[in-house]
């Protein structure tokens, strides 16, 4: 049976808050002081990803802000021995495990799942035994919607970069991709690029539970500050698909 969710929870990426503070060093600006306002202004959790290089998020962050917020904390990791222990030792509310290349600007591309389920089954099942909610930030196919749920995945969270860069038929894929999801017993979340102008038909789309959004809300920031910036995502998002 296919599921419709009647909430769409907006989590909000502050990884590049952090990386303007590490570009002149010192404490300013705050990730835990971003997060609060995004929180105060109708995000609904925080997300944040430790990168194994440390190029923004830190750990003293992840300590700082999983100690002083009650909302859900989703944090983004690689499938790797050292993410898996602070990951235990931090029991964010979720893990969301992507994969990282030093090379790279930003993730690029989802998880291949379908061709790592043997190296990604026991970190599933590390995450879940410790009481952390496990996703996979995967592209928006069958295969790797299937491989997810055969290594015991609760979450799928499909990567909307390609829809946000215009590719012809990738909302129609991401709505396929997202009733298949549910049709096995997967909740689906969905983000990469997405603004103020494109999430309307993703937010519409009846399966999906959760977007999290970070770098345009930071850059939007600037313009209109964050609170502002994080109350239209979330005015649009309920626009596009009302309660009930």
């Amino acid at each position: 049976m296919t599921l419709h969710a009647r909430t769409l929870r907006l989590g909000v990426n502050i990884d590049h808050v952090a990386t303007v503070r590490n570009a002149r060093g010192g404490a300013h600006p705050d990730p835990l002081a971003a997060a609060q306002a995004a929180l105060a202004a109708g995000a609904d959790g925080i997300t944040l990803h430790l990168r194994e290089d440390r190029r923004h998020i830190r750990d003293d962050d992840v300590a700082r802000i999983r100690a002083a917020i009650t909302a859900p904390i989703n944090l983004e990791m690689a499938a790797t021995a050292e993410m898996l222990r602070i990951a235990r030792d931090t029991t964010p509310h979720a893990a969301c495990l992507v994969p990282e290349r030093r090379a790279e600007v930003t993730t690029e591309g989802g998880l291949d799942v379908a061709g790592q389920r043997e190296a990604l089954r026991p970190v599933v099942a590390a995450l879940a035994a410790a009481g952390i909610r496990v996703s996979l930030f995967i592209d928006p196919d069958t295969p790797q919607l299937e491989a997810a749920a055969a290594i015991g995945a609760p979450v799928v969270e499909l990567h909307t970069g390609a829809y946000a860069h215009g590719g012809p038929g990738e909302l129609d894929r991401l709505a396929r991709a997202a009733e298949r999801g549910a049709s096995l017993g997967l909740e689906c979340h969905a983000g990469h690029g997405l603004t103020h102008d494109n999430v309307g038909p993703v937010a519409a789309l009846p399966q999906v539970v959760e977007l999290n959004i970070g770098h345009f809300l930071i850059g939007q920031a600037i313009l209109e500050g964050l609170p502002a910036a994080v109350r239209r995502m979330k005015a649009l998002m309920q626009a596009a698909r009302p309660p009930g």
